[in-house]
């Protein structure tokens, strides 16, 4: 039996797109930057949240909506101190994200896409209470299905399939663009096709390719 390569597929129809690290700059930048400056590593912050057990269940807790901003803070600043850092809870996050900028590139193809009539969806694991602040939502997208607003976070498949429903597509016409490949891996079960983003221009240069009309 011969699989169909990506050149046979239908062209998608729709597009799902996360939020952090893919509309925005590299947020891992941001959050290197934060942990050198406090604990002297870069990888510190990632460590914590990766395999430290109290942290890295505050923090499904917290995107699942079940834990308040504050209440993740204190559990990542302990865990920091622990390991000597001096810093306070309040703020944490602010402090994390500080070096976290819009990518105008990102933003301006997204906006192009939803404004040509491609269902757009926007599928984010929130990390703040006030994550979403100032960005024109309706500018971007059709729906946006906010992991601390409905219960599911990424790679869940239910997160996934709340997005396509919402935007009234089947999940096989979809693709989804994210920073993270274990994200892309979650989607995948559900046969929505993958963009793993890394760099903006080729991003864009693939969004272009996938949806002519929206770029002509």
């Amino acid at each position: 039996m011969t699989l169909p390569t990506q050149e046979d597929l239908e062209p998608p129809k729709a597009v799902l797109t996360d939020y952090g690290g893919v509309l925005t700059t590299d947020i891992f930048v941001s959050f290197r930057a934060f942990s050198a400056r406090v604990t002297g590593d870069p990888l510190t912050v990632e460590r914590l949240l990766r395999e430290d057990e109290d942290v890295s269940r505050a923090l499904v807790a917290h995107e699942r909506g079940l834990l308040p901003q504050a209440g993740f803070e204190e559990r990542l600043a302990a865990a920091l101190r622990a390991l000597g850092a001096d810093v306070q809870s309040d703020g944490l996050l602010a402090a994390l994200s500080a070096d976290i900028r819009p990518d105008e590139a990102m933003l301006a193809a997204v906006r192009r896409l939803h404004a040509s009539g491609v269902p757009v969806a926007l599928v984010s694991n929130a990390l703040g209470d006030d994550l979403y602040r100032g960005v024109d939502l309706a500018s971007l997208c059709a729906v946006a299905v906010i992991s601390s607003q409905v219960g599911e976070r990424k790679p869940s498949r239910r997160i996934y399939a709340l997005a396509c429903e919402r935007l009234g597509v089947a999940s096989e016409d979809c693709v989804m663009i994210d920073d993270l490949e274990q994200n892309l891996a979650g989607a995948a079960r559900l046969g929505i096709r993958g963009l793993h983003h890394v760099e903006s221009g080729q991003t864009v240069r693939s969004l272009e390719q996938l949806f002519p009309q929206a770029f002509g």
